[in-house]
């Protein structure tokens, strides 16, 4: 969000984010959480704004503060304030958050700058399916150009979230854009596509990198994935290998062979191996433009499926590769 530096006034007297990044081809959309370093914290939450845990210490966000900071940003996309709780809080406080991210919705409006860009209504609920299908009525009653899906990825099960995420979506009207935050992981992914989410806010490329693993999931649903690699003795899966394990010190390969990226088309696992070993930056650079490059494919092989009328059968296939792993790792270990 942007909240340490540099300072808002800066940032709108430069134009906003675009003619501050030069990044005039591509959106922005600003919503109220920041996975990286600012994560809702509920317990500071109450009905003047929105608590958040930042680098800077606790902070409250009110809405005309957060709207101040969207006519400085001037996103593409933004969502409105949302109170976002985590799955083990109570009935009354599901319900309190869903009261709150509707009027703090009401007051974004009422002070949206003319410039402000497409606004999405944020839906919130926790686990409560009943509170989470109200607060999707309430925000599709809005004008509003699409829906943020918030509370997500705050300890509720994969088991859980079909349920919660067919309560929302099933409410709201198809012709309008969903996007979600909080989950990113393939299977994740999967799931929330099945259940009608259109985009994905997600740091799971992120936090990958930093963990320095890389992606190497099967991308050609033509083939039979046949992992080259060793599993669950250096902490890898048949959907992506850690690159600090010695076993890549010596391996002249590139991360994915046929991989079209930056990175597998210049260096092999061994570079990528040292610059993790000696703490160099260019290793998370390097490991990030793969990831990303992988990642975007995953998804144009979920529109790809979507548009065949076989979603289904990749799903089944994608989730049976990941069993068939699990299993193998079991006997192994």
């Amino acid at each position: 969000m942007l909240l340490d530096c540099p300072s808002l006034k800066a940032i709108s007297k430069i134009g906003g984010l675009h003619q501050m990044l030069g990044l005039h081809g591509y959106s922005f959309a600003a919503v109220p959480r920041d996975s990286l370093l600012c994560l809702p914290n509920c317990d500071g939450t109450n009905k003047i704004g929105a608590s958040f845990e930042t680098p800077c210490g606790r902070m409250l966000i009110k809405s005309a503060e957060y709207m101040k900071m969207i006519s400085s940003l001037k996103p593409n996309i933004w969502a409105s304030l949302a109170d976002e709780v985590p799955a083990w809080t109570s009935e009354k406080r599901n319900r309190t958050s869903v009261d709150r991210t509707v009027q703090w919705l009401d007051d974004c409006i009422a002070l949206d700058p003319a410039d402000g860009g497409a606004v999405f209504g944020a839906i919130v609920g926790g686990s409560s399916v009943g509170e989470r299908s109200r607060c999707a009525q309430e925000v599709s009653r809005r004008n509003v150009s699409g829906y943020w899906i918030g509370g997500f990825g705050l300890g509720e099960s994969m088991d859980e979230r079909p349920a919660l995420l067919n309560a929302v979506t099933d409410v709201l009207p198809e012709e309008k854009p969903r996007q979600i935050c909080g989950i990113g992981l393939p299977e994740e992914v999967l799931q929330g596509v099945a259940a009608g989410i259109d985009l994905f806010d997600s740091t799971y490329i992120y936090h990958l990198t930093l963990g320095g693993f890389a992606l190497t999931f099967q991308m050609d649903r033509s083939k039979e994935h046949v992992p080259s690699y060793q599993l669950s003795k250096i902490g890898s899966d048949n959907a992506k290998i850690n690159l600090r394990a010695t076993i890549y010190r010596k391996d002249t390969s590139p991360i994915v062979d046929g991989c079209s990226c930056y990175t597998c088309q210049n260096h092999t696992r061994a570079y990528i191996n040292h610059l993790l070993n000696v703490h160099e930056m260019l290793a998370q650079i390097l490991l990030e433009i793969h990831n990303t490059h992988h990642y975007l494919g995953f998804f144009r092989l979920i529109r790809e499926a979507i548009k065949e009328g076989k979603f289904e059968l990749f799903c089944q296939k994608f989730i049976q590769t990941r069993r068939g792993h699990l299993v193998e790792a079991a006997v192994c270990a």
